[in-house]
């Protein structure tokens, strides 16, 4: 397995996608964005690829940052795997495409670059526990919500792509966070998909993660430890906040402030902060917990 470092908006260790060879080309774990399709193309060059080598692309979620270039690569030949509740959203992304650009206005393009339909056919729904199967690699699929829906992450032999749902956590650091962007962000089904991982963990099924922001880690039982320690910080924080903060500015000024006592002391440099602001916008999390807040919560 290869980390393919996107650079989006060139920025280094922001978006991975995974790629894994087999005897006839290899299968791709994330696309990346549609702004990212050189980068993609000069990674896999790297590896003794092209885009037409890719078989198989396997999508934790169909956010712009994970999915966007999967209509590409589906041009180029590839089969696309998706979750269920995602896939409508591929074949006509009309209500996908309009929703990111009232969130990103004129930056839409620019940071997402071209998102194009997949095919019917190009497209494979994957259901949960399901082990699929592509020129001798096999993936097996777990439903995990909580970040979005529509959101599987992929256990291949010793590793586990965690998407989303499996936290932030930047390459070379022991810090951890939650990327909670509307509309489905809902902390009660983190929790059940984080108790499915620790599960799948205790019974051997891997002993790697590998998140999309970013790259692969050897620390399954810490890393699945500090993603409990943070839903628990931001649950007792959103108990704290939300009651007495009815104005979202103050609400985001409160929410930066919680983020930096969070990661204070945990080494970043400024290259590493700048790739996880890029990689999960504060902005982002606010909206989400506001609206996760105001729906199940209040």
């Amino acid at each position: 397995m290869y980390t393919i470092d996107l650079n989006f908006q060139g920025i280094p260790g922001a978006i991975a996608s995974y790629l894994i060879p087999h005897d006839h080309g290899a299968v791709l774990v994330e696309s990346g964005p549609g702004s990212t399709v050189p980068a993609l193309q000069k990674g896999l060059r790297q590896h003794g690829f092209t885009e037409k080598d890719i078989t198989g692309v396997f999508l934790t979620h169909i956010h712009l940052d994970h999915a966007g270039a999967a209509g590409w690569l589906a041009s180029q030949g590839a089969q696309i795997y998706v979750h269920p509740v995602g896939a409508p959203h591929l074949i006509n992304p009309e209500k996908l495409l309009a929703s990111a650009r009232r969130i990103y206005g004129d930056k839409m393009d620019t940071l997402w670059g071209e998102f194009l339909a997949v095919p019917a056919e190009r497209l494979t729904v994957v259901e949960d526990n399901t082990v699929v199967e592509v020129d001798g690699l096999r993936l097996r699929a777990l439903d995990t919500p909580g970040h979005a829906n529509h959101h599987n992450v992929y256990i291949y032999e010793d590793i586990v792509y965690t998407g989303d749902v499996g936290g932030v956590r930047m390459a070379g650091t022991h810090c951890l966070s939650l990327p909670m962007p509307p509309p489905e962000f809902i902390l009660e089904k983190w929790r059940e998909s984080l108790k499915r991982l620790q599960d799948e963990y205790h019974q051997g099924s891997f002993n790697r993660l590998a998140p999309t922001h970013f790259g692969a880690f050897q620390d399954p039982a810490w890393h699945l430890a500090a993603l409990e320690k943070a839903l628990d910080e931001v649950d007792d924080w959103m108990e704290a906040t939300l009651p007495v903060t009815p104005n979202d500015e103050a609400l985001m000024d409160k929410y930066l402030d919680f983020v930096d006592r969070r990661f204070s002391g945990s080494g970043m440099d400024a290259g590493q902060m700048e790739a996880y602001e890029a990689a999960n916008p504060s902005f982002m999390s606010v909206a989400g917990i506001r609206r996760y807040w105001n729906k199940y919560r209040q």
